[in-house]
């Protein structure tokens, strides 16, 4: 058997149906094996949306994403999305073509160094100098991507290795990985704090996600009564309808998640990283505040700088330990709920918004009405402005059905990853929330959604600017407007029709729902370019800088 033959056998013994990749002269005879394969290719129009899809892919489905690219520029084109899945915790094995061995380091046409770009970028890299240790690339890898904290896998394939002969017994071989370390011998004295607290918040974020983690965040707070908070990342471990669950904390997020945190006694962090837009001098509790972290990876513990508790676990099996510890406990915190159960009842952050021009918010307090009724609604966001009011208003009623590039904010995530759901899981509708800007940067991948019959709805806040750096612009460059107004903007709906998709501009808030549901009930990838007002900013905001004051917006909490 050939080494391209056995790659994609190792693959599909490990259950991979589907992968993400753009052919090229290095991968000609991986393409010619395809053929012959049960595993189902997706063709892009794009190497880094072949990453994108493989992120999205993984994200629904909690299995390996699987993408492709031939050497040289294929490998960084894709590099974005590897990043993407990297800063975000996403398990994935990127394939890349390679010239052949004896012309590596001279320069060969489309020759790159790919393990060493990388690298910096990857949970771990392999390159196949040896058809025989192939084998030992895949298994490590597939183990690799999901053992511990998630992330990218790469393998390298060098193209004589690829058409060279493998010796078929080397193919059931497994190789064992280290497992991540584990120490829970502070659980006793974490719950010891947890009966102390008189404030506590839960702080969850993506990692509660991907160890499936969600009954147990749900049945934590519920037992302890205390209210919940959310990363970007972590959104759906918790129902947003919850009436534990306050909403996003950080930069753009509610305001009574932000008092309930900044005054908190006690933060149980459940897999999250406290990165910089979460965590600030804006939104970091008092000095006094203790923390329980739970995570996996234990170069994210002491960031926030308070009297902690440490638990290198998963985010599952750290919940399951203190609920089990907790036994009987009957909190004593009535008047802490209460005070938050309040601010949920009151708050106003689903209004429904009439204004002319169209107000994102209206959008989403229409496209809510679907997700109430069908509660396998996939919504995956671009990143901007658009992604910020997905975070605010949107009801995300399960965990994996929410997907955003958080740490990596990359433009263009949104459609392509979008694909990537609806590839994991047909029969769900799967709808992406984008901007004029970061659309533009993927449309070309309309014609992926088409050719493989992969229905996406798209929702389009066209605002026809950069609408979050001229936000920044606007209200702390004092209003100087420096390449943001995207000048000349397409007519997108003629886009997707061009592409064989739907498409229909909207300028009437009024005609919002009809446009929506015409489109749900298509069946088909249908573009909703949806005309906002271009002064409607993301609020509440926390600036940059800790000695400028938050801006507030229409939602008082």
């Amino acid at each position: 058997m050939k080494g391209n033959r056995a790659l994609l056998q190792m693959l599909e013994d490990r259950g991979v149906e589907t992968m993400f990749g753009y052919p090229g002269g290095s991968v000609i005879s991986i393409y010619d094996e395809i053929m012959n394969s049960s595993i189902r290719h997706v063709l892009v129009r794009h190497e880094q949306c072949a990453a994108h899809m493989a992120d999205g892919f993984a994200r629904v489905s909690g299995i390996p994403g699987v993408c492709i690219a031939t050497s040289g520029p294929g490998v960084t084109n894709m590099i974005t999305g590897i990043g993407t899945a990297y800063a975000d915790s996403t398990p994935m094995i990127a394939l890349t073509g390679q010239v052949g061995t004896g012309s590596l380091g001279l320069g060969a046409f489309q020759e790159v160094d790919a393990y060493s770009l990388l690298m910096p970028i990857t949970k771990h890299n392999f390159r196949v100098l040896d058809v025989d240790r192939l084998p030992h690339a895949i298994d490590e890898a597939w183990q690799i991507c999901q053992v511990g904290r998630p992330g990218p896998v790469h393998i390298d394939l060098p193209s004589d290795q690829m058409n060279s002969e493998i010796d078929e017994s080397l193919l059931g071989m497994t190789y064992g990985v280290k497992h991540p370390k584990e120490d829970m011998s502070e659980i006793g004295l974490a719950v010891q704090w947890i009966k102390e607290a008189e404030r506590p918040v839960l702080l969850v974020g993506g990692g509660s996600i991907n160890a499936n983690a969600s009954a147990e965040v749900i049945k934590l707070a519920e037992m302890i009564n205390a209210p919940a908070v959310s990363t970007l990342m972590g959104i759906g471990a918790m129902p947003t309808t919850h009436p534990l669950n306050l909403g996003p904390l950080g930069m753009h997020g509610r305001l009574c998640a932000l008092d309930a945190f900044r005054n908190a006694d006690l933060v149980i962090a459940i897999g999250t990283k406290f990165s910089d837009r979460t965590f600030s001098a804006h939104t970091r509790f008092n000095n006094d505040c203790r923390v329980i972290q739970i995570d996996i990876d234990a170069t994210e513990f002491e960031k926030h700088g308070n009297r902690d508790i440490n638990l290198l676990c998963d985010a599952k099996k750290g919940a399951r330990a203190l609920i089990d510890g907790l036994s009987g406990y009957g909190n004593n915190h009535t008047d802490w709920d209460k005070k938050y159960s309040d601010f949920k009842k009151h708050c106003q952050c689903n209004i429904d918004i009439n204004d002319t021009p169209i107000v994102p918010q209206k959008v989403l307090f229409e496209l809510n009405k679907f997700i109430d009724k069908d509660h396998d609604m996939i919504v995956t966001t671009d990143v901007g402005q658009n992604q910020m009011w997905a975070m605010h208003y949107l009801h995300v009623h399960k965990p994996r059905h929410f997907l955003s590039s958080g740490s990596f904010g990359t433009m263009g995530f949104g459609l392509p990853s979008a694909i990537g759901a609806k590839a994991a899981k047909p029969d769900s509708t799967v709808v992406t929330i984008t901007g004029d800007g970061g659309f533009q940067m993927v449309q070309q991948e309309l014609a992926t959604a088409v050719a493989e019959d992969l229905p996406v709805v798209i929702v389009l806040l066209n605002n026809g600017w950069l609408g979050m750096v001229r936000q920044w612009q606007k209200l702390f460059w004092n209003k100087r407007y420096s390449e943001t107004d995207l000048v000349v903007s397409p007519d997108f709906a003629k886009i997707a029709q061009a592409y064989g998709a739907k498409g229909m501009t909207i300028t009437k808030p009024g005609d919002i729902g009809d446009a929506l549901k015409t489109a749900i009930d298509s069946g088909e990838t249908y573009l909703l370019d949806i005309h906002v007002d271009p002064e409607e900013d993301v609020l509440p905001m926390l600036p940059a800088d800790p000695k400028q004051a938050m801006v507030k917006g229409r939602c008082p909490y």
